[in-house]
């Protein structure tokens, strides 16, 4: 990303990005008060989005409880921008210090068999810093055994590029979501164990199969594409629930969903999710990411089985 041949714009938003990155943390959240304020109140950046899917989401709950967790919404999404910056520059033992995991006995036992392991992830929290399972796993160094992520391009290719920077940092790979699933057969054929997250909490993609579930006080339209990489891998299938301790303070549980799911019926491993992530975020709703029109395309459970946006 410093190769002459990048424009000098990008270069100086490079070396930039990596001063700020060297800032301790503490430095930086000083940077997110300031642009919490700026986004919050002065650019109102989705508000009425925000504000808008917490108040469907959350009936019972006053106005004002509601611009609580909006403000507290705001302070984590600004704080997660800042930490996304810091993986620039951040040692290993402090990124340990800042996000645990528990249970990643349980995956490591699957790859230790040759088992894929599929894990069901979500925008909560920092999803960012979640690569750096590879810190905690007994199998980090395993010729055998990758660790990956599933994500969309993004249009900019420096853009792209610096994401795919930041999310290789502790040694995962990024597999696009287009070619995902050969890629995943190619490293069984290969004898290479898998450890993927998928990020499974968005709208589901335009003429994917619509299954509805009841989630967040309304019909909501799950991705099922998950579910359906998992039968065909017969992988092992976990979901991480990532809640927030403190500032610049992260935990991720693992929680076993199924080690057989060609045997469970059609979508009960999506079901099963939904209902975790619900719990996820009712336990602290302004951790999850509420930008985002999830509710745009209106469903009901008479929509099951038809195409999305189709």
């Amino acid at each position: 990303m410093t190769d002459t041949r990048t424009p000098l714009r990008h270069r100086m938003a490079m070396f930039a990005l990596r001063a700020i990155a060297r800032m301790p943390l503490r430095a930086l959240y000083i940077l997110s008060d300031i642009a919490f304020v700026i986004i919050c109140y002065i650019a109102r950046y989705r508000r009425k989005v925000v504000t808008g899917n917490l108040s469907g989401s959350f009936p019972e709950l006053s106005k004002r409880e509601i611009r609580r967790i909006t403000r507290r919404f705001y302070r984590n999404f600004t704080d997660n921008f800042v930490e996304t910056i810091k993986l620039l520059h951040i040692s290993d033992s402090e990124i340990r210090r800042r996000i645990t995991f528990e249970g990643t006995d349980i995956t490591d036992s699957y790859l230790a068999q040759g088992r894929p392991v599929v894990a069901y992830f979500s925008h909560c929290g920092n999803w960012e810093w979640a690569p750096s399972l590879t810190l905690w796993s007994t199998l980090r160094t395993d010729p055998n055994v990758k660790f990956c992520q599933i994500y969309r391009p993004l249009r900019n290719k420096w853009t792209d590029n610096l994401m795919l920077l930041i999310r290789s940092r502790f040694g995962s790979v990024s597999l696009p979501k287009r070619t995902a699933f050969l890629d995943l057969l190619r490293f069984r054929k290969q004898g290479v164990a898998t450890m993927t997250g998928f990020m499974s909490d968005q709208k589901p993609s335009h003429g994917d199969t619509i299954h509805v579930v009841r989630f967040l006080n309304r019909p909501t339209a799950i991705i099922t594409g998950t579910e359906t990489v998992a039968r065909r891998l017969d992988a092992a299938v976990v979901y991480w629930d990532m809640r927030k301790i403190r500032r610049g303070h992260y935990c991720i549980r693992t929680v076993l969903i199924t080690d057989t799911p060609t045997q469970l019926p059609e979508f009960a491993i999506t079901d099963r999710y939904a209902t975790l992530l619900q719990q996820t975020i009712k336990a602290d709703p302004s951790i999850w990411l509420w930008t985002h029109k999830r509710w745009k395309h209106k469903v009901s459970f008479a929509d099951n089985g038809k195409k999305f946006g189709v």
